[in-house]
């Protein structure tokens, strides 16, 4: 990499740092490139990135921005993906280092908070930001139903009244 190579990648990665609204760290040492690619590809599906950066570049850009907390992080052979959407990164992360015993977990960053492996496994578990939406529109139209039926009750039940008025004079 040659010296302008290398300050468009600080500034592309800076850029990346601060407007992601989280950063997973792993080691990714025995990844096949096979693994790689499927990895690369289930965190597109889900509207994240996969980057493996030099760790000196990769501090270089992190100067300034929320998620300089992940710095310490950066020893080895490490890959970063991040996303903005703070559940799709850590999500396919989590998933893949379960089928996947080379992709080791070490943190990450959302925003300026630090998250140990926990923290990012924690954050995995929690519903995407879509699957929230359909839960808020789901909450919003169930009322609206509910209130139909109230009102159509009553009507249905005088109907049901009058039957049975007109039942009994028939048979009497």
């Amino acid at each position: 990499m040659d010296r302008a190579a290398k300050a468009e990648f600080v500034a592309t990665m800076g850029d990346v740092f601060s407007s992601t609204g989280v950063v997973v760290v792993a080691h990714y040492a025995g990844l096949t490139v096979a693994d790689m690619q499927k990895l690369r590809r289930e965190m597109k599906q889900a509207g994240a990135s996969v980057k493996v950066a030099k760790n000196r570049l990769a501090k270089i850009a992190l100067e300034g921005t929320d998620v300089a907390s992940i710095a310490p992080l950066l020893k080895g052979p490490t890959l970063l993906a991040y996303s903005s959407d703070p559940v799709a990164a850590p999500k396919v992360a989590v998933d893949f280092a379960k089928g996947n015993e080379k992709l080791v977990i070490l943190g990450g960053a959302m925003g300026v908070t630090a998250l140990n492996p926990d923290g990012v496994k924690a954050l995995a578990t929690l519903p995407s930001l879509d699957e929230l939406r359909a839960k808020l529109v789901g909450l919003v139209q169930a009322p609206a139903t509910k209130i139909a039926q109230v009102v159509n009750a009553p009507a249905g039940k005088l109907a049901r009244v009058f039957g049975a008025y007109a039942k009994r004079d028939e048979a009497a």
